[in-house]
């Protein structure tokens, strides 16, 4: 039956604030804002008791240091904080990562030419204020949880005892916030800052009490940073107060207690919404993703990583590969839903993303190597322990992580922060059919690649219990050091999985730099000599049959040592 609008009976007051958006079109909060867009900047991160305050000072700052457009530069940035520039440069970087649209006045937020709307710095300011849900405890005692971890270590004085891996472990999936958890987090945050948000936006004019602050149109769009409806909707066109303008006249500025009424109103109903979904999938919910991938299942076309249906238009943006074990996993552009992807506890395994997608999430696995093709905008690894990342990206950032080497073709500076250790980083080293395509849809610059110039910040996360110890002063975290030369090898991404109809290429989008070059030069110089030795090797043919019978059986020795003949069962599954 087709939803009907009732009309209200004759003797019911005409209501001033439109009716919330339908179920159909729920009010979410954007979750790139809230898992890319937060730094670890002291600076950047005020008390929440004197948030508004200070955040409506600033803007009387930011609007006098502006340009006439209304926009912000690093310079006039790093002057109102009082920071380095270099900082209030990621800031605007990671401002534009995170917008919902490209911004070209900012473009990728390089350079102090680039400026920002002050609309948007605002925003991205304010919800520095956000701190992550913390785990769930099996005492029902967060508090006591984010007191007691990590505590002082006598491994190295100050940091947790406890590895990115065990960490994770140790609170347990059944204890980790699920999605929706996070879900429901960030609408109650918004919930609870609303108005002050919406006093940020707002313009004053003459009037009294409510009516001296009004929102236009475009100002009103700007909560697009931080909100959206489910079926793609914008917000102007949802909210009754906007919708059908003329795009030749501007749209009347609307009351700002009229907005926040309606904004109310929709998160009441979405989080109402959650809370229901919430409830049945923990009434049904199965541990079947603690379980290892049997070899039967490890054929990639049953892989578990399909997209949750619990809630279709949350997740329908995401793509999930989650819980695998002693497996490979390959997702191509056709398998992946969405602009996201995210790689969570896998273990033991080999996971080839070959698609491009705007942000991808590494969390939470051990002794993997992970291939991201193509990120036009982030890649987040987090909680990892002993993982080979190879990934070509505008951004990364690193988190947590403990002897893990990262094979990058970045056009930022890789961001360390956090509880590292043993970290090293190295040029891009694979290439696949479609990668230069991929790049380009995109837009990673493959000229560019600064993998060896990482930008650290601190240890603790200010965002985040678990990295914040009660007590303890930040301290810069530890930088991730250049992988040796002769260390160094291409990572081949098997074929036979890959789109038959092109001609494979061997060519590294990425230049290697020139020592790196001259030691790859000189291994394959080695094994041209090899092959020729054994070539011209004067044998019968009882000789050579025990010649290759040896060469067979060693190399099947080190598929065997080096977890490799996996893959050839898990690949060929199909």
């Amino acid at each position: 039956m087709a939803d009907e609008t009732l009309d209200p009976p004759p003797d019911a007051a005409p209501s001033t604030t439109p009716p919330p958006a339908t179920p159909a079109a729920l009010l979410r909060p954007r979750r790139e804002a809230f898992e890319h867009g937060l730094l670890p900047i002291p600076k950047l991160i005020f008390p929440e008791g004197t948030l508004a305050q200070t955040l409506a000072q600033l803007k009387e700052k930011l609007a006098a240091a502006a340009s006439p457009g209304g926009r912000v530069g690093a310079a006039a940035l790093a002057e109102a904080l009082q920071i380095p520039q270099e900082q209030a440069a990621l800031a605007l970087g990671t401002l534009a990562a995170v917008l919902p649209a490209e911004d070209p006045a900012l473009g990728d937020g390089a350079g102090d030419a680039a400026g920002a709307d002050i609309r948007d710095v605002l925003l991205f300011l304010y919800i520095q204020s956000y701190k992550r849900l913390v785990p769930r405890s099996a005492h029902k005692d967060s508090p006591a949880v984010a007191d007691v971890w990590p505590s002082t270590s006598a491994f190295d004085g100050y940091l947790s005892a406890l590895s990115p891996i065990q960490l994770v472990r140790s609170n347990s999936r059944r204890f980790m916030p699920s999605q929706a958890d996070e879900e429901i987090h960030q609408l109650s945050y918004l919930q609870k800052h609303m108005a002050n948000i919406l006093t940020l936006l707002a313009d004053s004019v003459e009037g009294e009490g409510d009516d001296s602050l009004v929102l236009t149109m475009e100002s009103f769009e700007h909560l697009g940073f931080l909100v959206q409806f489910s079926e793609g909707t914008s917000l102007s066109q949802a909210a009754t107060f906007f919708a059908n303008s003329d795009p030749d006249m501007p749209a009347a500025p609307v009351p700002a207690a009229q907005v926040l009424d309606w904004m109310s109103q929709n998160i009441a109903s979405s989080l109402e919404n959650s809370a229901e979904r919430s409830a049945v999938k923990e009434s049904n919910q199965q541990t079947v993703s603690d379980l290892d991938v049997t070899m039967a299942e490890a054929n990639t076309s049953h892989a578990r990583s399909s997209t949750p249906s619990s809630n279709p238009a949350y997740y329908r943006n995401v793509t999930f590969v989650e819980g695998f074990s002693k497996t490979s996993v390959v997702k191509h552009a056709s398998d992946v839903k969405g602009n996201s992807i995210k790689v969570l506890n896998c273990h033991d395994s080999v996971i080839y993303i070959l698609a491009p997608v705007k942000y991808a999430t590494v969390y939470g696995c051990s002794d993997a190597t992970i291939v991201l093709g193509a990120v036009g905008k982030v890649v987040k690894v987090e909680h990892c322990e002993r993982v080979h990342i190879i990934a070509a990206a505008k951004r990364i950032c690193i988190a947590n992580c403990r002897e893990c080497i990262f094979y990058l073709g970045v056009n930022h500076q890789p961001l360390i922060l956090g509880d590292n250790h043993k970290l090293q980083v190295a040029p891009f080293n694979t290439c696949y059919p479609q990668l230069q395509d991929h790049l380009m849809q995109v837009g990673v610059d493959p000229s560019v690649n600064k993998w060896d110039q990482p930008f650290v910040l601190g240890v603790i996360d200010p965002h985040d219990s678990l990295s914040h110890p009660a007590g303890v002063s930040d301290v810069k975290a530890e930088s991730a050091s250049c992988l040796d030369p002769d260390l160094f090898t291409n990572f081949l991404i098997p074929s036979w999985f890959g789109d038959e109809r092109q001609e494979p290429t061997s060519c590294n989008p990425f230049p290697l730099p020139e020592i790196y070059g001259a030691f790859q030069s000189k291994k394959r110089s080695t094994l041209e000599d090899i092959q020729k030795t054994i070539r011209e090797l004067q044998l019968d043919e009882n000789r050579k049959r025990e010649f290759a019978t040896a060469l067979h059986a060693q190399f099947k020795d080190w598929l065997y040592a080096s977890g490799n003949i996996r893959q050839l069962y898990c690949l060929q599954g199909d």
